[in-house]
């Protein structure tokens, strides 16, 4: 029995150890990736002798899938969450701390957010819950709802930023369902504002348990644990052109080269996935062409030990900020296990729709994110060491009506005997939610391989 894992990122190395946790050790399992690497955006690098995460740098803890993971895996004596430090937030010309009682930047009350607004701003939150009640019938592009009920202010400087830091990407480009399904469903049950909505949230999450973790020795030792205990065949920088069906099973065409297998979990961008199910699922694959996708860097930095980086976890910036830059975090400030030697901190560059500096070489780009920390913190030092990682074009966007995109993707693939996807552009783009759709896209495969279907006669 042989199956096929296209794309070597956190999804598709977990759905390789998900697999071979189900169908044992007589099985093939062949992870194809088109880089030189695994890991996809988790990538560990060595910055000034430590261990240092330039990809995702943590995972969402109050999801229960990747603390469960971690601990499988035997890797539960590193997990470890934030230090205290709390975050801050560049608007207006000013850094102030992060509001707290908010959603992803939508308020509870006034109050939450009087630090980051104007006066002609607060009025249009403190008048929000006065406004005819929010009726959704479907979908809704989250900016426009957002713009209508608060105005541009908050929009401009608080959701946006906090949406940056997720999907690359800002509220006029993103749909309520699939971004803030907890406020939807608050609506959906009678919620008559989005600040009666926020409320209901910000009570129910007062749980005190840590809202983020990550691993000792980075996020990189989750995929190498992986990979450990799946033992699969692993093809690197090898890209799978196209699938085909066949009268039992799948083929992968591959440069110069046709692979025959019995099943194929596809955890690939959306643009790649699109391609690939061009033939064997195009329902599936004209759906995912909707799926836009957003390009961002990271620039790391190591610090002299003595450099004056705030004591906060990092900042987020406004849109409107004038800077390169959309958000620091001061690693070790925001992790203990980073706290002794150089001070590590990240810059990220890139918004969707809004190229801009990542068009500037790795040394340009350096130089104007030296520039934007300085004018954020004063500080001047120069590096002991840097280093650029440019994540190109695999951040999805949930546009409007992106729940309904998904399910026709999924309808279509499950009418194809041993084929499933998994992955970022389905469930949500935390680490979280690719190992549930990796999880679940596995589960798929081993049932229609156990009723036979798919495998050679």
């Amino acid at each position: 029995m042989h199956v096929a894992v296209v794309g070597g990122g956190i999804s598709g190395v977990t759905a390789a150890y998900r697999l071979r946790t189900s169908l044992g050790d007589d099985a093939t399992i062949t992870v194809f990736e088109s880089a030189d690497r695994l890991g996809g955006k988790l990538r560990t690098i060595e910055l000034a002798g430590q261990r240092y995460d330039v990809g995702a740098e943590a995972f969402l803890a109050r999801r229960p899938e990747a603390l469960a993971l971690a601990e499988e895996a035997g890797l539960g004596d590193r997990i470890t969450h934030p230090t205290k430090a709390r975050s801050a937030i560049r608007a207006g010309g000013s850094q102030v701390a992060m509001p707290a009682s908010t959603v992803m930047g939508v308020p509870g009350s006034v109050e939450a957010v009087a630090g980051v607004l104007s006066a002609d701003g607060r009025r249009r939150v403190a008048a929000e819950p006065e406004l005819p009640p929010v009726r959704l019938d479907d979908d809704v592009a989250l900016g426009e709802l957002l713009r209508g009920r608060f105005g541009d202010e908050l929009v401009d400087r608080l959701v946006d930023p906090l949406l940056g830091g997720v999907y690359a990407g800002g509220a006029d480009g993103l749909g309520l369902r699939a971004t803030m399904p907890a406020l939807a469903a608050a609506l959906d049950k009678g919620a008559r504002s989005l600040t009666e909505a926020a409320a209901s949230l910000v009570t129910a999450s007062g749980s005190g348990a840590p809202v983020f973790g990550t691993l000792v020795g980075g996020l990189g030792t989750l995929v190498e644990r992986l990979v450990e205990l799946a033992k699969p065949q692993v093809r690197l920088n090898t890209l799978v052109r196209g699938l085909t069906r066949l009268p039992s099973g799948l083929r992968l065409e591959l440069p110069g080269e046709a692979v025959d297998v019995d099943a194929v979990l596809l955890a690939v961008p959306a643009p790649a996935a699109r391609r690939l199910l061009t033939d064997v699922a195009p329902t599936a694959s004209a759906a995912l062409s909707e799926v836009e996708v957003a390009s961002m860097a990271v620039v790391a930095f190591a610090l002299p030990p003595d450099a004056a980086v705030p004591d906060t976890s990092g900042v987020l910036i406004g849109v409107h900020e004038g800077l390169a830059a959309k958000a620091f975090t001061f690693s070790s400030r925001k992790w203990a296990h980073l706290g002794d030697g150089p001070l590590l901190v990240r810059g990220s560059v890139g918004r969707f729709g809004e190229p801009g500096a990542l068009r500037a070489d790795d040394e340009e780009l350096v130089k104007l994110v030296r520039a934007d920390l300085a004018e954020l913190t004063g500080v001047t030092a120069e590096p002991l060491d840097t280093h650029v990682m440019r994540w190109g074009g695999g951040l999805p966007q949930y546009g409007v009506g992106h729940l309904a995109v998904v399910a026709r993707v999924e309808r279509a693939v499950a009418d194809v005997p041993g084929l499933a996807v998994a992955g970022a552009a389905l469930h949500g783009v935390g680490i979280p939610a690719c190992i549930a759709t990796a999880g679940a896209a596995a589960k798929r495969v081993t049932s229609t391989v156990a009723r036979g279907a798919g495998v050679p006669k």
